[in-house]
């Protein structure tokens, strides 16, 4: 049975919101007494911890501390999880000659949340009428009024409670039912990009955009303004305590940070529903999708100050989360879904109309495709998705989709003919 997450927006009255902010301190402070234990024993003994180990350190701290016995002896073992955890990446990086990341101390302001394991093991949910809505009760803090609802009704596994921008939320892991998702019969292929974010090739070749809403672009402004006034704050803090790090924090830097978190949290929001939105409005229609495959990582690697607006809008569109969303909205609707390899078919290069690729390789401003052999011409974003379209007729029709041209048992078939043998398949795509 899958798992679902559905996130519940908390509201602690002024009681309960001081216990929640004393249970996220100690938590901060277990997380680094932990990490400064592993540091101390392996400089001593050439060894580390493990998580087993610290299990049993906690045992005996939680008798000497009258705060640790006040919350939930599983959150607390959690918080250990994380660190062991964040170690094994941290060794998983030395191993493969990846830049390490030794795991630091965090912050009570960098300090998200904590987690609890079991449901009825120090938090349970009482979901409303319908599922929507309810309270949660929290060892140590009581019922909390909660607003969300679960798209799908499921058993509640674990709980993650987060706090964010000055607000706090639960993550709910839920089990659920594997119930299929709508899914359309149409065929597509799409060219994801920044001037349009999606340019889609559909199976009758017709072409539809799907325009950029570029929600960091037009709070650029505002976010500017809200961190200078953050820096000029801090400036003016480290002058008066006459130190660089650890200054008194005043009421006006602290709500001066808060209303920047805000303001990223808005336009996180914002765009992770129109994500959401687009990804369903295309598992819905299409029961055949392809893409190219996106190396989010090298898109932003090189270049420096040079991009660094072209890096910040790529971020800030997020492709990596984007196609993350939609494979998984295709697998739940029993969809075929399939990135086609970038550096073999070359979508952007190849012309669609003769399948041939041009003598000179197009520059990343070269928008216009012009095709030196055939003389096909439209824009660079509609070559690349009606190329995908024709790689994915290929793919369905049993073919290797390589550079050679899609075969001509194609022409005239409908979506519907094409799409039966594929969606028998008991994968959604090719390896």
């Amino acid at each position: 049975m899958p798992n679902r997450k559905v996130t519940y927006r908390l509201y602690p009255n002024t009681e309960q919101e001081a216990r929640l902010q004393d249970m996220l301190g100690l938590h901060q402070r277990l997380y680094n007494t932990a990490l400064e234990e592993r540091i101390r024993v392996y400089k001593e003994t050439g060894k580390g911890l493990s998580f087993a180990d610290q299990c049993k350190a906690l045992t005996q701290w939680r008798k000497n501390s009258a705060g640790l016995r006040s919350m939930n002896a599983q959150s607390e073992q959690v918080t250990l999880k994380r660190l062991d955890r964040a170690f094994r990446h941290f060794f998983r990086r030395v191993k493969n000659g990846e830049m390490p990341g030794f795991p630091r101390f965090k912050s009570l302001h960098r300090y998200s949340g904590w987690g609890y394991k079991t449901h009825g093991d120090g938090w349970k949910l009482h979901p409303g009428e319908s599922g929507k809505h309810g309270r949660l009760y929290l060892q140590g803090v009581g019922l909390v009024p909660v607003r969300g609802k679960a798209r799908t009704q499921g058993e509640c596994k674990t709980c993650e409670i987060l706090h964010k921008a000055g607000k706090w939320y639960a993550s709910v892991t839920l089990e659920v039912e594997a119930i299929p998702r709508e899914r359309g019969v149409e065929t597509c292929a799409f060219d994801w990009g920044l001037e349009t974010f999606l340019t889609v090739a559909t199976h009758q070749q017709g072409i539809e955009t799907v325009p950029n809403p570029r929600h960091l672009r037009r709070q650029l402004t505002e976010l500017k303004r809200l961190g200078q006034d953050v820096s000029r704050k801090i400036r003016m803090a480290q002058k008066i305590s006459g130190r660089k790090k650890h200054f008194p924090v005043s009421r006006h830097l602290r709500k001066a940070i808060q209303h920047l978190a805000r303001l990223h949290a808005k336009i996180a929001r914002s765009r992770k529903d129109f994500l959401h939105q687009t990804s369903a409005w295309l598992v819905n229609r299409f029961g055949a999708i392809a893409t190219e495959a996106l190396d989010v990582k090298n898109m932003v690697h090189h270049g420096g100050a040079r991009k660094r607006g072209l890096n910040r809008e790529i971020h800030a569109a997020a492709p990596g989360a984007f196609l993350k969303l939609t494979r998984t909205k295709a697998e739940e609707a029993g969809s075929w879904y399939e990135e086609a390899p970038t550096r073999t078919l070359k979508p952007t290069q190849r012309c669609h109309a003769c399948w041939r690729l041009p003598d000179e390789k197009k520059t990343l401003s070269d928008r216009w495709h012009q095709c030196p052999h055939c003389g096909a011409a439209c824009s660079r974003d509609e070559n690349a998705a009606r190329v995908l379209l024709r790689w994915l007729k290929m793919r369905l029709a049993g073919e290797s989709g390589s550079g050679r041209e899609p075969s001509e048992a194609w022409s005239g078939i409908r979506p519907s003919e094409t799409m039966a043998p594929a969606l028998k398949r008991e994968t959604h795509a090719i390896p």
